[in-house]
């Protein structure tokens, strides 16, 4: 059957986009929260925390498991699944009247979450035509891109008018309709496959994610738990990887692995991802507690270039589509790059209005590189493989976001802890530190894209 754009492919990657709308945009919102809630609940940072800690690990244990769920289960009752689960979340948050219910409602909404974000690429790799691949992969960015800028300015918005239940009771009917265009669109692109659930190398999955994901939230304030945490972590990717070659049917084929070009383009689809969360991080406080602006302010001030980059994406998708990958990776990439640099060289002096323009050409920047990243990579690898290659690239997304936010988090603490003056000085030299940290990340990033295209264009897959 020849593939072609059309209503129901549309309608699909809306539904399921929807679904990982939602997931991003809770995580977002509920971190302008932390504060009222520490109150309500007479909560540490540390405890409250556990409300992204928690839903962050379970999504990261699930999206590996992506590409057995997709050859054992039909595409259709997945996305019914998560969506129902997302659903379930939502109404026991809407309801929560203590801690711990709120934990357990971020939980469901993890496990939704973690079903949903592979999906959406996977049905655009299933059902897109060769030619339109780079647009739709796009437009699929577009649609989670501009979820972690819209969250702040959502969660602050609620907090300030209403009360915070209203933020997951908001989001149900956005969930229903993604439920019912889902019901409608959804394809099944190749028939189930009844393959063996390798149990061991999950529990292997979940070792590592849980080692790392801890270990990571303890690098500013426990340095030896950190460590401890780590060794976890390792324990459970060297389990996983021995276990992976030994299984008759692994979870993840480590056959992608011996592709090169696949490597390089997902090293760097890491470092964007670790700049794109960190700065996540340090913009809205740099805001609120250098500047001394209102968590609304803080979310306004970042939502024009998050708006201005997810109308890139499905633009770079195009170029890509039309001229290859070069153009528009390596030139988001330089993009990047330059207003990294313009970050830290005034990473003292930034105003609203500086954040505001420098943070729109960085999002133009990953609107070119993000997804255009992702589809590049995946065309290194036969059909086969994609699954696979899919799982890995949004598994990566979260052990990015998990990472990024906690290592900016933990330089931006030892220079407050270091150095001595006013809050607002030494955040703001911390803030300095931690950008140029990502100035150098994103200049690595630039190079391996570079070795990336040469390898691509030289044929070695």
């Amino acid at each position: 059957m020849e593939k072609r754009v059309d209503l129901k492919l549309i309608l699909a990657i809306v539904a399921a986009g929807l679904l990982s709308f939602c997931g991003v945009i809770v995580e977002t919102a509920m971190n302008i929260t932390f504060p009222k809630l520490m109150r309500e609940f007479a909560l540490n940072t540390a405890t409250v925390q556990w409300m992204t800690t928690a839903y962050l690990l379970v999504v990261a244990i699930i999206v590996p498991i992506s590409a057995f769920l997709k050859r054992r289960f039909r595409t259709k009752t997945l996305f019914v699944t998560a969506n129902l689960l997302f659903i379930l979340g939502l109404v026991i948050d809407a309801t929560a009247t203590s801690f711990p219910v709120l934990v357990t409602g971020r939980i469901i909404q993890g496990l939704g979450t973690g079903i949903a974000l592979p999906l959406m690429f996977n049905i655009i790799i299933d059902w897109a035509p060769a030619r339109q691949k780079g647009t739709l992969m796009g437009i699929g960015t577009l649609i989670t891109a501009i979820a972690p800028a819209l969250g702040p300015t959502f969660g602050g918005l609620i907090v300030s008018w209403m009360d915070w239940h209203w933020i997951f009771v908001l989001l149900i009917p956005v969930l229903v309709i993604s439920l019912v265009l889902g019901l409608y669109a959804i394809r099944q692109a190749q028939p189930t496959v009844k393959v063996g659930f390798d149990v061991v190398g999950w529990l292997m999955i979940v070792l590592l994610f849980v080692g790392f994901t801890i270990g990571f939230s303890k690098l500013a304030t426990q340095p030896l738990i950190f460590v401890a945490w780590l060794v976890v972590g390792l324990i459970g990717l060297v389990g996983f990887v021995i276990r992976t070659r030994r299984a008759a049917q692994p979870l993840i084929n480590l056959a992608i692995f011996t592709t090169k070009s696949y490597d390089l383009h997902l090293m760097a689809y890491f470092l964007v991802q670790i700049c794109a969360l960190g700065l996540a991080f340090i913009l809205p406080n740099y805001i609120q507690l250098v500047n001394g602006k209102s968590a609304l302010l803080a979310g306004l001030f970042v939502l024009p270039g998050a708006a201005i980059g997810a109308v890139f994406a499905p633009l770079g998708g195009r170029i890509l589509d039309s001229l290859g990958a070069a153009k528009p990776v390596l030139t988001g990439s330089t993009i990047l790059v330059i207003a990294m640099a313009l970050f830290t060289v005034l990473g003292m002096h930034l105003s609203g209005g500086l954040i505001l323009a420098i943070y729109i050409l960085l999002m133009i920047g990953i609107g070119l590189t993000m997804g255009n990243t992702m589809t590049s990579g995946l065309q290194q690898l036969s059909a086969e493989h994609q699954a696979d290659g899919n799982a890995v690239f949004n598994t990566m997304q979260q052990f990015a976001g998990a990472i990024g936010t906690s290592v900016v988090s933990a330089v931006i603490t030892l220079v407050q802890v270091q150095t001595t003056g006013t809050s607002a000085h030494r955040t703001a030299l911390g803030s300095t530190m931690a950008l140029g940290l990502l100035l150098i990340l994103v200049l690595i990033e630039l190079g391996t894209m570079i070795l990336a295209m040469k390898t691509r264009q030289a044929g070695q897959r």
